[in-house]
This record gives structure tokens, C-alpha cells and sequence, in this order.
């Protein structure tokens, strides 16, 4: 039988996926956390539920939870974890069915490009890190 490209680049692809679902939750987690202050006034104004936990919990899932992710440490526990987590800022942060003109419309795609980076996720959880994860590496061992 002959490898496909697919089969053969998997998990240099995998590794590549990786790197790009994290990439925003590293930035802005990265942000979160040398901005705090500035993080927690925002969790406030936009309704979240007790700001300085929520700044906690932004700071410990975008940043940390993306390194994890971004080294192959527990990708599926992981990978469904950040997939609640997203889902839950589409919620308290794009809910676009109480906006009107174009503040409607820029939650709206915010909402819906978080439904979609749940869904990369939830690929990530079914597929494993991959032989490029720190979870293949105590796999051998």
C-alpha cells in the first residue's frame, strides 16, 4: 500500500494545527496577564461573572492551558476543556441576540468564530497531539 501525503505529513500536521489553534489564546492570554488590571475592568463591563476570578480563569485556560496545548502535554482533556471555555466566551462576550446594527454583526462573527475554533478543537480531541506532543513522548517511555 502506498502513503498517502495526508497519512504521511500527519503529524507534522498536527503539530502545525497545533501551533495555530493556540496562537490567539497565547497572545491574548499573554495580554490578560501583564494587563490584568486593565482585563478585570473589561470582565466587568461586559458582564462576566466575578471579574477577578474570571480575569483568573481568561489568564489560566488562554495562556497557560495554550502552552500546555502548544507542547502536547494532555492534549484531550485539554482540547475539551478550551472547547467549554470558548464556548463560554461566546456567551458572556458576543451575545450578538441583544445587539442591534453593527455592533449585532461584529458579535455575530465573533460568536460564530468561536463555534468554529471549538470545532478545530474538538478535531485536536479526537486526533491525539500527535508524534510531535510531550503525550507521545510518555507514551514510549
Amino acid at each position: 500500500m502506498t502513503t498517502s501525503g495526508s497519512e504521511r505529513y500527519s503529524d507534522g500536521v498536527l503539530l502545525i494545527a497545533r501551533i495555530l489553534l493556540v496562537l490567539l489564546f497565547l497572545i491574548f492570554g499573554w495580554q490578560k496577564l501583564t494587563g490584568f488590571s486593565g482585563t478585570e475592568a473589561y470582565m466587568a463591563q461586559v458582564g462576566a461573572p466575578v471579574p477577578f476570578l474570571s480575569t483568573l480563569i481568561a489568564i489560566a485556560v488562554e495562556f497557560f492551558v495554550g502552552i500546555a496545548l502548544l507542547i502536547g502535554v494532555a492534549i484531550r482533556p485539554l482540547a475539551i476543556l478550551i472547547v467549554l471555555y470558548t464556548f463560554g466566551t461566546a456567551l458572556i462576550g458576543h451575545h450578538y441576540w441583544t445587539m442591534t446594527g453593527m455592533d449585532r454583526f461584529e458579535a455575530m462573527i465573533n460568536f460564530y468564530k468561536n463555534i468554529s475554533i471549538m470545532g478545530g478543537f474538538l478535531l485536536l480531541y479526537v486526533t491525539g497531539g500527535g508524534k510531535f506532543s510531550v503525550d507521545r513522548l510518555m507514551r514510549r517511555g
